[in-house]
């Protein structure tokens, strides 16, 4: 959930007509019940079976200007793989992650179109079905919660930025900051791991198969989307995939950052952004390297 400001409204519509010309516009790419939109960046040379990153926009955001934001080019055209940049233009472009339709395997909302973006481009690119992951920042970061949830067997793994638990917006009226049941954002929607990870079970009854990775970073001066909903995700993921807190590191990956490893760091990591406020800046760097497309 994050407002541009006067500044960063300019320079999105300053770069729009460049931002959209290095975006491939795709329609028609399958049932789409919520009527999403889709762009693509395409790498300069596309790998044999390339990967897929979903980038997840912002509350109010789109697909074009989370592409200026993210900036995962150079990381695209090195690796070879495919960006899909969606963009939902219901309750103030904020990503549906508060119905049981979204939050339910093929449910028919926003996830499930988001689902059969991917399909769509598995088929048409040949692309690696164990290589999709999922980011985004703030109602992206929530989606991306959602997706891996919901959808664990599409997903291999998440990063993403400045977001809640999935099913934190569970029955809210809206997910935006003016329809979203406030108990959520405001970091009172309080869990055990296991109360947690039963809700997200719950989204795809029947499957028995293991989550996927999660890296997800939240900054300690944040009162939108506030601070202690860190600690609901990782309880929520550490559930998920078995794993226990095991030690911080802190000054990672930069000066003011603590990195909270679980387990042995390989299917989750935790980071904790000191004085920043929402949301945690993008660090594709950071994401890439998590999806092993480094």
């Amino acid at each position: 959930m994050r407002g541009l400001a006067l500044s960063g409204v300019l320079a999105a519509v300053l770069s729009f007509s460049t931002t959209h010309a290095a975006l491939t516009q795709v329609s028609s790419w399958g049932e789409n019940p919520t009527n999403l939109e889709m762009a693509v960046y395409l790498p300069s040379t596309l790998a044999e079976k390339p990967a897929i990153v979903l980038a997840l926009h912002y509350c109010g955001g789109t697909g074009q200007a989370y592409y200026q934001m993210a900036n995962y080019d150079s990381y695209a055209n090195a690796g070879g793989f495919i960006v899909a940049y969606p963009t939902t233009k219901k309750d103030s472009n904020c990503w549906d992650v508060a119905s049981t339709k979204s939050l339910t395997n093929n449910g028919g909302g926003d996830s499930t179109g988001l689902v059969n973006m991917v399909k769509y481009l598995i088929e048409k690119y040949n692309a690696d079905p164990a290589k999709v992951y999922a980011t985004g920042s703030s109602s992206g970061c929530m989606m991306t919660n959602v997706l891996l949830a919901a959808y664990p067997d599409v997903f291999a793994a998440g990063s993403c930025y400045s977001g809640v638990a999935a099913g934190c917006l569970a029955g809210s009226p809206g997910s935006s900051p003016q329809s979203a049941d406030p108990n959520c954002a405001s970091g009172n929607n309080v869990k055990t791991g296991e109360q947690w990870a039963s809700q997200a079970k719950a989204m795809y009854p029947g499957y028995n198969g293991s989550y996927p990775r999660m890296q997800t970073f939240h900054g300690t001066a944040d009162f939108f989307v506030h601070y202690k909903n860190l600690a609901e995700q990782l309880k929520e993921w550490s559930a998920l995939l078995g794993v226990d807190f095991i030690k911080n590191v802190t000054n990672t990956p930069q000066s003011g950052y603590t990195q909270m490893v679980y387990g042995d760091g390989t299917k989750m990591v935790g980071y904790s952004a000191e004085g920043v406020g929402h949301t945690v800046p993008v660090h594709p760097q950071l994401d890439v390297a998590w999806f092993g497309l480094a």
